[in-house]
């Protein structure tokens, strides 16, 4: 049947109308590619990298969704106890502690994307979303979480902005709270220890999005001279296979000034960069990224990088520096010759989302230099990747040895998601806080004592 669909449709008709009928049959690890690398081989400052596995039909191996049984709870490190930190909220994705001690908390899925959903293939990637879990409605929220009695619980979750466009990223300067929509960034007047925002907020600055708007999730954090917000923008494809033109801006960060709202691109080639932190020791920006997709289950290590100003990454025309991806026509190979090579590979497909680093941490003195990840789990793997949160250990500045797992357990024997981490922050006592977005909870890690 393979053959015959390929004879008569060609090459991407030939994948799509497959996974359809794969999908139709319930049967979601739909290739016969599998790993063969160990997982340590796809971590560090060089990991393996072997040929490509294209296959006719992407390797789509989706945990579904189902949550957390009560009292249940993902397993922690030796020495680390993880506890509810508030629990029963709807998609809860990015994280901000506030200087008061109070935590902002995004609710938030995609937003309506026409163009996203059209054709078969475009039908067959919206059961796989609600399958993991992603295909809900967003609650275009942000929710404060408060605990003003310091027990690691949080006895107040109020609505403290609403009617959003969803937001994800958020950033205080003095009294200015930055919103990240998924298509501009808003400001909003901000008196400490407030529970709400009232008004519809003003905007500072568009962001890359429109019907197709294919990676949504927008974060920003504020420079160090508090001047000017760093915005991460995704492509809108995986190799740009819908038109280098609706590439513009994106696989992309941003750099926005404040004053004049004049925005510029700071660093390009970063297929899909999403948490951002400033390193405490050298003061540079470092980012993590969700690398491409459907070159096989050993193929392409996500990573945790610094950025440089005016740096070029490799996406769409090559990856880790100048390994070409000859799906991509016409090659760049001047630019190519550009490429920088990232600082430390996070696993192939581990889909890394949240960073924050370790300084003000009350964990264990291991885990005080270095930085945190959320791994938000793989969906083009055999078997999965990622679903957890891990340390990646630093030393003099720059990541270090293998990374240590912190929070495992996301998914069960059955190999349903219980949860998905995303978000991290280091919460005003020096806890690590984890929003996981299909468990509606945001876990709480302290020292097991």
């Amino acid at each position: 049947m393979k053959r015959a669909v390929k004879a008569v449709l060609g090459g991407a008709a030939a994948v799509a109308v497959l996974a359809t009928i794969a999908v139709v049959a319930g049967c979601f690890a739909i290739s016969e590619d599998k790993a063969r690398l160990p997982p340590h081989a796809s971590f560090g400052p060089d990991p393996t990298l072997p040929p490509s596995a294209e296959t006719l039909i992407p390797t789509v191996n989706i945990a579904p969704a189902k949550g957390w049984p009560d009292n249940a709870a993902p397993k922690p490190a030796d020495g680390l106890a993880v506890t509810r930190y508030a629990q029963g909220l709807d998609h809860p994705r990015w994280l901000y502690v506030l200087p008061n001690g109070d935590v902002l908390v995004a609710e938030t899925n995609a937003p309506e994307r026409p163009e996203q959903g059209k054709g078969i293939r475009g039908w067959f990637f919206k059961q796989a979303q609600k399958r993991a879990g992603a295909g809900v409605p967003s609650a275009n929220r942000i929710t404060l979480l408060r605990d003003a009695d310091g027990d690691g619980k949080a006895e107040l979750k109020t609505a403290f902005l609403e009617g959003l466009n969803s937001p994800f990223g958020m950033a205080l300067i003095g009294d200015s709270l930055y919103v990240a929509n998924t298509d501009a960034v808003l400001h909003f007047p901000y008196k400490t220890g407030q529970t709400n925002v009232d008004g519809p907020g003003t905007k500072v600055a568009d962001l890359p999005a429109g019907p197709l708007n294919h990676h949504w999730t927008k974060n920003i954090i504020a420079g160090p001279d508090g001047a000017r917000l760093y915005a991460t923008v995704g492509s809108n494809s995986n190799v740009g296979e819908n038109g280098l033109e609706k590439e513009d801006r994106r696989a992309a960060i941003l750099e926005i000034d404040l004053a004049s709202g004049n925005t510029r691109v700071f660093a390009t080639g970063l297929r899909n960069p999403n948490g951002m932190a400033w390193q405490p020791q050298t003061g540079a920006l470092w980012t993590v990224v969700n690398e491409r997709d459907e070159l096989g289950s050993d193929l392409v290590p996500d990573y945790l990088t610094s950025v440089k100003d005016g740096g070029f990454y490799g996406w769409p025309y090559s990856y880790w520096g100048k390994h070409v991806d000859t799906r991509v026509l016409p090659q760049k190979s001047e630019l190519v010759a550009t490429a920088i090579v990232p600082d430390y590979a996070l696993g192939n497909h581990t889909a890394p989302l949240g960073l924050a680093f370790a300084e003000g941490t009350q964990l264990p003195e291991a885990l005080r230099s270095g930085a945190f990840v959320g791994l938000h789990g793989s969906w083009n793997r055999n078997p999965p990747s990622g679903y957890k949160v891990i340390f990646v250990p630093f030393r003099d500045g720059h990541p270090v040895g293998q990374p240590l797992d912190i929070l495992t357990g996301f998914l069960n024997e059955d190999g349903e998601a219980l949860g998905r981490p995303v978000g991290v922050v280091i919460d005003r006592a020096g806890a690590l806080l984890v929003a996981d977005d299909v468990g509606n909870i945001v876990w709480r890690v302290t020292p097991a004592e």
